[in-house]
């Protein structure tokens, strides 16, 4: 088994607001780094607290930020990640890993089919 790469307790984060899903407001996510500049946590909250979404979209990324710790890439997330038929991501997680891929690649393309 892979070792999990746990990041230190003081990191570089950065915040952003992601629309999606026709929510009358945005999400909001948080990305941590490790020292190297490598992306290691994602939280995301959106929606009302107690609210099923809410709790689908941070559960989302305590497994996203698992599997980056464990050393998965972005963009076998970004192909295994549910898509509709124009190949868009069908879930806020998926939107959240596609604006990674743009930052992290430039493109944000990804391989997978629709």
């Amino acid at each position: 088994m892979v070792d999990r790469n746990v990041l230190p307790p003081r990191r570089a984060a950065e915040t952003f607001d992601l629309p999606f899903g026709g929510l009358n407001r945005n999400h909001a996510v948080t990305v941590g780094y490790y020292d190297d500049g490598r992306l290691g946590e994602v939280f995301i909250t959106g929606g009302k607290s107690g609210e099923a979404v809410e709790a689908v979209a941070r559960d989302g990324a305590v497994l996203l930020s698992l599997a980056l710790q464990y050393g998965v890439p972005l963009e076998t997330v970004a192909r295994a990640i549910t898509r509709d038929s124009q190949n868009q991501p069908s879930s806020i997680i998926g939107a959240v890993v596609d604006r990674l891929l743009v930052k992290e690649t430039g493109d944000g393309g990804t391989d997978a089919e629709p």
